[in-house]
């Protein structure tokens, strides 16, 4: 088995979310006519166990070291479990997850005429994975109560999670991997600072420590990977636990740039200027962090084998917690990681995609995606008795993660076209606010309104 370049070469390179593709809207079998509302999709055939099948499966964990092995396990696992399916794997290539790159490239390939069968598709491309690429909805394809007797087939999958894929009166999307943001700590660094029992419930405890701290080590001890653009599903999560959102209810109004968001913008803010703050990338702060440079770190839950593995290799202990609340506001979790999409336009492929993404979210795949850093969203796995329970036991930080399962939230995923512009525009206002010393009353509010003009569209 090998994995496709076949979305590699098509001449279609446009840019995600800042063009009107035409070619992909409108008249498209799964096309909406509102959002999500109205569709011209139908029925998919039934699956037929003596007709061959050949389909398309894309994943962005295709390519990465740590995930590719055990997706192509799984994969082969399902084709025997599934002799007349042929699943072809298909990697990304060289688009990434940040900044719709899912999206990105099942365009290319819709735009092609010959879309994928199935994608992994991270959260906050919903909304323009239906309106633009024709993501088909599965209630209509398969049955509401087909969808929904996967949800709950052995062991069920945690109810918090199951409508992370809908969006208006449809659900596209089944959750696939996910993970909450985490608040990460070395404790062995922390203790030789004079800070042996943390209390790392509030964002007013974490700075306090975190000053007390970088006061004695002469340099910065906390690093967010909220405030990177990769990480807007984390900012998300903190604006979200300060009684504020970056999208109202009804998905017609950008809010952030309300007083709430303000204020956490504003914390930050103030750790940076004290020198508590570290100013890095993405990639730096995880390195930072699992090298031990910096004692405090926000950021997935998925990262906790790369921490463990170096503060094994650092000689420290690493413990973790849920991310801080502020006071007076309960904390909201929100998600990263992805759904699983059906795009192909074909009937019988679409019969055989159902059964590639039952599968594909099923117990069999939880029990081995779960090791590598995500969460087994079929929960009862971890159960005395059942196949995840010994793991469990002997995942000492997994605690804090399944915790807020009990009220994370979607990654919102912003309307229209512009929607990866609209998340650029809130994190080059929280870069410009924190790390340049912008007012973040100024650069959130004129962000928001920038933002709402291209919701508009």
């Amino acid at each position: 088995m090998t994995l496709s370049s076949r979305a590699l070469g098509v001449a279609a390179l446009l840019t995600v979310g800042g063009l009107t593709l035409s070619a992909c809207s409108g008249g498209a079998a799964g096309s909406s006519d509102d959002q999500g509302g109205a569709t011209t999709a139908s029925a998919a055939a039934a699956f037929d166990p003596d007709r061959q099948y050949e389909i398309v499966f894309e994943s962005y964990n295709l390519g990465n070291a740590t995930w590719e092995p055990t997706i192509l396990g799984l994969i082969e696992e399902f084709e025997e479990q599934h002799p007349n399916v042929d699943v072809i794997p298909q990697a990304l290539g060289a688009d990434s997850t940040a900044a719709g790159g899912t999206a990105g490239s099942v365009q290319r390939q819709v735009l092609a005429g010959n879309p994928p069968d199935v994608v992994q598709m991270t959260f906050d491309t919903l909304d323009y994975a239906v309106e633009n690429l024709s993501a088909q909805p599965l209630d209509v394809l398969y049955g509401r109560d087909a969808v929904d007797a996967h949800f709950e087939d052995g062991i069920p999958m945690h109810e918090n999670v199951r409508d992370f894929g809908v969006l208006g009166e449809h659900i596209y999307g089944v959750p696939y991997v996910l993970s909450t943001p985490m608040f990460f700590y070395n404790a062995t660094g922390l203790a030789e600072a004079g800070v042996a029992a943390p209390d790392f419930s509030t964002w007013d405890s974490v700075a306090e420590a975190a000053r007390a701290v970088t006061e004695k080590t002469g340099k910065p001890s906390l690093s967010v990977s909220c405030l990177d653009p990769v990480g807007e599903w984390c900012l998300q999560s903190m604006i979200r636990s300060n009684g504020g959102r970056v999208l109202s209810e009804d998905r017609s109004t950008i809010e952030f740039g309300s007083d709430e968001t303000v204020e956490v913008i504003s914390l930050m803010q103030d750790l940076y200027e004290d020198g508590v703050l570290e100013n890095a990338d993405f990639t730096t702060q995880s390195e930072s962090f699992a090298a031990g440079e910096v004692l405090m770190h926000v950021n997935s839950a998925s990262m906790q084998a790369s921490f463990e593995q170096g503060a094994s290799a650092g000689g420290w202990t690493i413990e973790a917690a849920g991310i801080p609340a502020f006071d007076g506001s309960p904390v909201v979790p929100t998600s990263s990681g992805s759904a699983l999409m059906v795009f192909s336009q074909d009937a019988d492929k679409q019969a055989a995609a159902f059964e590639l993404l039952k599968f594909m979210t099923g117990e069999t795949a939880y029990e081995a995606i779960a090791p590598l850093g995500y969460l087994p969203l079929r929960t009862g796995l971890i159960e005395e008795g059942n196949a995840l329970a010994e793991w469990a036991a002997g995942n000492r930080l997994l605690a804090p993660n399944l915790e807020q399962l009990e009220s994370i939230e979607p990654w919102v995923a912003y309307p229209g076209e512009s929607y990866v512009q609209i998340g650029s525009l809130l994190m080059d206002a929280v870069n410009e606010s924190v790390y340049q010393g912008a007012d973040p009353q100024a650069a959130l509010t004129g962000a928001a309104s920038r933002a709402q003009d291209l919701a508009d569209r």
